[in-house]
């Protein structure tokens, strides 16, 4: 089956590249280092490198105190990220700079791999949360290079697509090393896929672990100053398609009742800024944007959050957060960030790919959710005009990350072994 799926990868590759240059007409990122997705860079010259492959933002976000944690622990040592977007590859360059190694991860097909594997020469792999690929996983193991899957989560819904594949899911799960999951229903499906129960241990989620720059609460005091101090604020964080207009129907009522309320609306990708700053102007809204670098007005309807990165500062700076792709069907996006911080986190029915952790934070009464626009009207303007009733969401919220801290020391001791045994 495995040589079915290369042989159809292959016959691909000629349309994804041209994908490639379809998505470059939007975010013209995409065309820039393509080269590197095939595995031709030059040597990184080290002699040999931890590997980190991360999606995109959020991964890169989730991967920040692991890396941290290994420049501490192996002072010296090569790392290398991947990424697969360019807000992704922006974002590693933000964070790390020259610290670290960072090119775009190869395509999942065995001649890539093994041309990526002699450039960067990786004595183990960490998978961040859901990356899952059947070429990667066996050449790795064929090189005696272990593959740990960190972070793991695995919603049910995806649990079953793996499912309808059969043998050869189960043959590819099983050639992942070492699998720390967030919760124990993760790891209950790991092992229906075909990972041996020996090779998975419950960490929790390192998200939990992520610590807030000191500069954070400085930088959202600069950014209320621009949104207006006495002004009540609430922050839609990472919407996707078709769920700016329910966050726009919902502020729309919470101005009835508060016309001085901004909302910081910041969508999930770059390539949708221009098209959601004309959907708040279309819906009768005076729209400030980021880039513009100008202060609001009394007049300002919404804020639009087109910049990349600055999500934790919004966020800091706002009263009430919404956590978007959770109104639509696609999984929830981190409320840890707003709970961190103390700010009360509302969200849509879906969050599927954050279930344990919101689960923990509705049991805790440190976040709501809601499954309409209305609903989600009726939560933040309850909050807004209540600043003590905020607090105790808030301090709710703090307690929960603060219990749940530990995954990532547990993550490393999983590396550790696993260094240990291949050397």
């Amino acid at each position: 089956m495995r040589h079915l799926y290369t042989f159809l990868l292959y016959s691909a590759l000629p349309f994804v590249l041209l994908r490639l240059l379809w998505r470059s007409l939007k975010t013209p990122d995409y065309r820039k280092r393509w080269r590197e997705r095939l595995g031709l860079f030059d040597p990184l010259g080290a002699s040999d490198t931890l590997w980190i492959h991360a999606v995109s933002v959020g991964e890169v976000q989730a991967a920040v105190p692991l890396v941290k944690l290994l420049q501490d622990r192996y002072p010296g040592q090569a790392i290398v990220i991947t990424t697969t977007t360019p807000t992704g590859s922006r974002r590693v360059k933000e964070l790390f700079g020259d610290d670290l190694f960072h090119v775009y991860a190869p395509y999942d097909l065995p001649l890539i791999i093994e041309r990526f594997i002699r450039r960067t020469r990786p004595r183990i792999v960490v998978l961040m949360e859901t990356e899952i690929w059947p070429n990667l996983l066996v050449t790795c193991k064929r090189h005696g290079i272990p593959s740990l899957l960190a972070n793991a989560r695995l919603s049910r819904r995806s649990a079953k697509g793996y499912a309808r594949l059969g043998g050869f899911a189960r043959q590819t799960f099983g050639n992942i090393s070492q699998v720390a999951a967030q919760a124990a229903a993760d790891a209950e499906r790991f092992v229906q896929l075909g990972v041996d129960p020996a090779r998975i241990q419950v960490t929790g989620s390192i998200k939990f672990d992520a610590r807030l720059p000191r500069s954070l609460n400085e930088q959202a005091e600069v950014i209320r100053r621009t949104w207006g101090h006495e002004r009540p604020v609430w922050v839609a964080a990472s919407t996707h398609e078709g769920e700016d207009e329910l966050v726009l129907q919902a502020h729309r009522q919470i101005r009835q009742q508060l016309p001085d309320a901004l909302l910081v609306l910041v969508p999930r990708h770059p390539e949708r800024f221009d098209r959601v700053a004309a959907l708040c102007q279309k819906s009768g809204f005076s729209v400030v944007r980021r880039s513009d670098q100008a202060d609001c007005t009394a007049e300002t309807g919404v804020f639009l959050g087109d910049s990349v990165g600055e999500l934790p500062m919004f966020l800091a700076g706002a009263d009430v957060a919404f956590m978007g792709g959770s109104l639509v069907k696609h999984g929830g996006h981190n409320m840890l960030e707003p709970a961190a911080l103390g700010v009360p986190v509302v969200f849509g029915p879906h969050n599927f790919n954050f279930a344990a952790i919101s689960e923990l934070l509705l049991e805790a009464d440190a976040a709501v959710m809601v499954r309409y626009a209305d609903e989600l009207a009726t939560v933040v303007e309850a909050w807004l005009g209540d600043a003590s009733e905020r607090s105790r969401i808030g301090e709710n919220g703090r307690w929960v990350v603060e219990q749940n801290r530990g995954a990532l020391d547990k993550l490393a001791e999983l590396m550790d072994e696993l260094l240990r045994a291949c050397q």
